[in-house]
């Protein structure tokens, strides 16, 4: 089967969680916003939008199209794909952890976005400096240590080993984790440098992640879309005390 994900194009964002799965699973996908021609653009991931027959039709990007069928929301296409391709434990109980873990880094992201865009997704970042330079202030000061506090302490009271988040071998949710720690050294570069040395495991599985061979050779392609200040990892220094 070959998956057609639909997210913006231009920027990394929710959809680089999708990508990152696809990628380490080695299967067939078009990332059909990136593509021009017929079918694919901006053109197609609108009419997919608008398509009024969709029984299921998804709210807003990333949505995967996997035969007829279309799934939306980042933490349900992963687990989706993680069932079907490796990506997560077969036994109900630990697939649901790993659900609830890849939720929990939702949370996370979340509250990334809500850091430069506080009052309104619709209002510039210009338009909201000062919220953003108080909730921001909050986020690296109180906020994010809890979130990684909890991850390092996940990977330490994993009972087969701290390589990685659930189990014994590589799911989804230690993809999105890695996509977490690269998107928050490009945030936050200097509150992650005095963080990280706290968290040793999470710092490790960022780097057994980008070590992979789908996922380093992913990293060095043009398929791999830089950071930058259009999507949910922002840096503005404001923002960043440090």
């Amino acid at each position: 089967m070959r998956y057609e994900l639909y997210y913006w194009p231009g920027i990394p964002g929710r959809g680089e969680f999708v990508r990152l799965a696809l990628e380490e699973a080695g299967v067939d996908y078009v990332d059909v916003a990136h593509h021009s021609g017929h079918g694919m653009g901006m053109p197609a991931l609108m009419a997919m939008l608008e398509n009024a027959d969709l029984a299921c039709p998804p709210f807003a990007p990333p949505f995967l199209k996997a035969g007829e069928q279309v799934i939306g929301q980042t933490a349900n296409i992963l687990l989706f794909l993680g069932l079907r391709h490796g990506l997560a434990p077969q036994e109900e109980a630990a697939r649901l952890w790993v659900h609830q873990l890849q939720l929990t880094i939702a949370d996370l992201v979340a509250e990334v976005h809500d850091s430069h865009h506080p009052i309104a997704a619709g209002l510039y970042y210009d338009e909201q400096k000062a919220e953003a330079l108080r909730r921001a202030t909050d986020f690296t000061g109180m906020r994010l240590p809890r979130f990684l506090g909890y991850f390092e302490a996940v990977l330490e009271r994993n009972p087969h080993g701290d390589s990685w988040l659930a189990g014994d071998a590589l799911t989804y949710a230690d993809l999105s984790m890695f996509q977490v720690m690269a998107g928050l050294r490009y945030a936050f570069p200097r509150t992650m440098k005095r963080l990280e040395p706290d968290y040793p495991r999470l710092a490790a599985l960022h780097d057994r992640v980008a070590a992979r061979t789908r996922v380093k050779a992913y990293l060095a392609s043009e398929r791999r879309q830089p950071f930058n200040n259009e999507g949910i990892f922002r840096h503005y220094k404001e923002l960043d005390a440090g």
